[in-house]
């Protein structure tokens, strides 16, 4: 009777080895669904980024509006009747 118990729980053991570890075992699984919730989130990052990118082609290619804040805050053009006044800032200590 003991070597029959023996044998069932070695029987088991060998019929759960490849249900855990083998090719397509549960630490695969787990460990594949580990990854695809990482690319869930970097594709969820992209996709606002590409909203975002989307929205501003849109904005250029429609309206001139984007097109003068840019000219005016990255390049510092002004209008052609307009006059720039730039105020130094404040030196701490003076």
């Amino acid at each position: 009777m003991r070597w029959l118990t023996v044998g069932l729980l070695a029987a088991i053991g060998l019929l759960q080895y490849p249900l855990w570890v083998g090719k397509g075992g549960w630490l695969k699984v787990w460990e594949y669904d580990r990854q695809l919730q990482q690319q869930k989130e970097v594709t969820r990052k992209l996709e606002i980024r590409n909203a975002g990118l989307d929205a501003e082609v849109r904005d250029l290619k429609q309206g001139y509006d984007a097109i003068e804040e840019r000219a005016r805050f990255e390049l510092g053009m002004v209008k052609q009747d307009e006059t720039f006044v730039q105020i130094p800032e404040k030196v701490p200590g003076k």
